[in-house]
This record gives structure tokens, sequence and C-alpha cells, in this order.
């Protein structure tokens, strides 16, 4: 859904805010870090920006004719390399590595608040593929046929049987966090319990 109203509607400012792309996806771009364990090595971005121009009341500025509208939607894709060879780039960067990389896609649209989830998060390896979906809370673990599994003619596509499906269901905390119960109940719902987790973990650190 499109920012909500802010103080002196910085968030829809792109000089006060660094543009959507900075102020709502940065912690998106960490997590995928976070989950590949490298850096991002370059990325490329396409955007949409002003469709959204009558909903943030652009019209009504002094100055309308000198705004610069944030971006609406956009894709991003990105590239990951492993932390080594993004430290130290060389001749060798430009040549066949048996290192893996890795592909990333940030997806973002303000204005889909009629969409089945708000947040999806989707890995896809050579092993499978994990699925997580907010407000949903359930994760989708799948598990692609494995050389000396049931899919032995490979000239059709695998048969049900090949491969593997588990559901993890999170939007009980107990099941997933032992301190669950510990989390105050003013503070459960804030981004689904994940900054009083987060604040936990840190207030363990500096113990």
């Amino acid at each position: 859904y499109p920012f909500l109203t802010k103080i002196q509607e910085w968030n829809k400012d792109v000089d006060k805010s660094g543009d959507t792309l900075v102020e709502k996806c940065c912690h998106f771009f960490d997590l995928f870090r976070l989950i590949t364990g490298q850096e991002m090595q370059s990325c490329v971005s396409k955007v949409h920006r002003g469709l959204l121009w009558d909903h943030y009341g652009y019209e009504q500025r002094e100055l309308k004719e000198e705004v610069v509208p944030i971006i609406d939607s956009a894709y991003v894709l990105l590239d990951f390399v492993p932390k080594k060879r993004h430290e130290k780039p060389g001749p060798q960067s430009m040549r066949r590595s048996t290192e893996k990389s890795t592909l990333g896609c940030l997806e973002l649209c303000m204005f889909a608040e009629g969409s089945r989830h708000q947040e999806e998060i989707v890995v896809t390896g050579m092993k499978g593929r994990i699925e997580a979906y907010l407000p949903e809370n359930k994760v989708f673990l799948y598990q692609r046929p494995t050389p000396d599994g049931p899919w032995k003619d490979l000239s059709k596509p695998p048969p049900q049987g090949s491969f593997s499906e588990e559901i993890f269901d999170c939007s009980d905390l107990r099941k997933v966090y032992d301190f669950a119960d510990d989390i105050p109940k003013m503070h459960s719902g804030y981004h689904y319990a994940s900054t009083a987790i987060e604040w936990k973990y840190l207030l363990d650190a500096v113990k």
C-alpha cells in the first residue's frame, strides 16, 4: 500500500527520504546479503514515478512543478558474488570461476494493497525452493528430485512423487521461539514481533 502520512510528509520527499528504494527497501537489500552470505557486485533497476501523484497530494504543493515524485514501483536485478571475490577484484574476476554467484530480484509495488500477500520472499537453488509469505506467516519448502530418485524419464516432466513439500506455520511464535511468552503483548504485533525479537537479541548481546 502507499506510504502512510508522516510528519511534514518526509517519506514522500526524495531529498528527505533518499527515495523509495532507500527508505522502504534498504532492509531487503541487507536481507539479500544475509540470505546469500555474499556481497552485491552490481545492480540495475527499472522504476515508475508519479503513479500515486494524486494520492500523495503533490498537486496541492506550492511548487508542484519542481516536485520529483518518489518511486511507486520498481524491479531491481542484483548480482551477488562471494565476499572474497568482491573484496579483491582483478583480472581473474573476468574469467569463468567455480565459485557460486547469486542472482537476486527485488520487486516493489506501492499500490498492491489488494494482493493476497503484503510481502513475499522466495529463494530458489539447485536443491529446491523456499517461499515465505506475510501476513500468512507460512514458509513452504520444496525439494527437487534427486538423480537417483523416481524421475527416470527425463523426456517427461517430473512425476508428482519425485519432489517433496513441507509447510511451516510460523503464526504461533511459541513454535518458533522458546522465549515467545516473554514478548510483551503490546509489542507482539509490530512487524509481526520481529522488532521485539531483535531487541531481545540486542539486549542479550550487551548483557
